[in-house]
């Protein structure tokens, strides 16, 4: 969204635009994206996080314990940090929609009882 040589900067501002949802993420997402960035998007991405663009929540003390046992049981994937964080965030609040490019790995990630996560990009 921020890097418009990025293959998937159309899709993703197209969805945003069109849908006016709240987005939340953790704070392994924020810095997996800000490293991802080059240099030159980097503050932009802060200025729309900061500017409300999606809500950075906590991850309280026994979720560093579930993202563990998450980075277990995908370390053939390898699952990363990030991924773990949002798996984490899913299984605390109930949500099971995820706004991600990397579909292949949500694909194979499973919430409780079995639940796959619904995509919607």
């Amino acid at each position: 969204m921020f890097y418009r040589r990025d293959r998937n900067h159309t899709r993703v501002r197209e969805f945003l635009r069109q849908n006016s949802c709240g987005l939340l993420t953790t704070w392994p997402v924020a810095t997996e994206v800000w490293h991802l960035l080059p240099r030159s998007a980097r503050l932009d991405f802060m200025k729309w996080v900061v500017g409300g663009g999606v809500t950075l929540l906590e991850i309280p003390p026994d979720g560093s314990r579930a993202m563990l046992d998450l980075l277990e049981k995908y370390r053939d994937r390898p699952m990363d940090l990030a991924d773990a964080s949002l798996v984490e965030l899913a299984e605390r609040t109930g949500i099971e929609e995820v706004l991600t490019t990397d579909r292949a790995d949500f694909d194979t990630y499973r919430l409780s009882g079995n639940r796959r996560f619904v995509q919607v990009l």
